[in-house]
């Protein structure tokens, strides 16, 4: 299946990698070699997340700021969820005056022990507010579930939300990871039913650690094959095995996507560079 896109197939693919904020010295002195080891790529930007209710902050505005010292674009998560508009507002505003032109919105996770306050409910809420309150000042990045986002009443109303996002203004999307093409190319075939012309960027995750992986997906509903399940299972403690399985599957993975036109490849990182470098090396990102 191809993209209701202009293909990319055969043009050098936009990339981009995601961090996540360190909390120590010696963190954020390996974070820095990590970076610099993966801006030979010239990523088109780099993305840093934000911790549940914001308790990440002050780290990830640090780090975005370093991304950008460095001369490369940076783009800070944001959520929203239990957010106030004015608090909102405030912390859009440094992040403007720091030079960022590029968020990723979400609605974001309430830490444990909070209530559900806040006035902001969706994800669509808040890229509403940010077009209102901004304009075009910043490039809004939403999320997209190509296999459904863990909480959704259903497939039909998940994919509505998604919708509901772009139409608040969203400029594109980077997708949830996942092992299986089909799913991102039918999600964006019916987006694109609906409406939808923005570009939908596929997100991946390497595989280096095959407890880690499954804990993820458990948390963020992203389904591993049962045969990817059982040969990481089969290879018990043997991390040589299943880093080069992993790269494997990853490299097939991204040739596929590559083929079938996207726009562009977002690396969930973990704050390692070497994965994702040898899968850029092989597929000739």
């Amino acid at each position: 299946m191809s993209l209701p896109f202009e293909s990319h197939a055969q043009l050098k693919l936009p990339v981009s990698f995601e961090f996540f904020p360190t909390k120590t010295p010696e963190g954020a002195l390996k974070q820095r070699d990590v970076r610099k080891a993966l801006y030979v790529k010239k990523p088109e930007f780099c993305s840093v997340t934000f911790g549940a209710g914001g308790s990440t902050q002050a780290g990830t505005f640090a780090m975005v700021q370093e991304i950008l010292d460095e001369g490369v674009d940076a783009a800070s998560h944001f959520s929203c969820i239990g957010a106030t508009k004015a608090s909102v507002r405030e912390q859009l505003h440094t992040l403007k005056a720091m030079g960022v032109k590029r968020l990723v919105a979400l609605r974001g996770d309430l830490p444990s022990g909070y209530g559900a306050g806040g006035e902001f409910h969706y994800a669509s809420d808040l890229v509403a507010f940010i077009r209102a309150e901004f304009g075009d000042d910043f490039h809004i990045e939403v999320a997209a579930y190509p296999e459904v986002h863990p909480q959704a009443r259903s497939a039909d109303a998940d994919l509505q939300a998604f919708v509901t996002k772009v139409r608040a203004g969203a400029h594109s999307a980077i997708t949830q990871y996942f092992f299986n093409s089909d799913a991102y190319f039918r999600f964006v075939d019916d987006a694109y039913q609906l409406g939808v012309d923005v570009p939908v960027v596929p997100g991946i995750m390497p595989i280096t650690n095959s407890s880690q992986l499954m804990r993820f997906s458990d948390m963020c509903g992203a389904e591993i094959p049962r045969w990817i399940r059982l040969r990481l299972q089969g290879f018990g403690d043997d991390a040589a095995s299943i880093k080069a399985f992993g790269h494997d599957v990853i490299v097939d993975l991204v040739d596929q996507l590559k083929n079938g036109g996207v726009p562009g490849v977002h690396f969930y990182t973990m704050n390692q560079s070497q994965p994702v470098l040898d899968i850029c090396d092989e597929v000739g990102l």
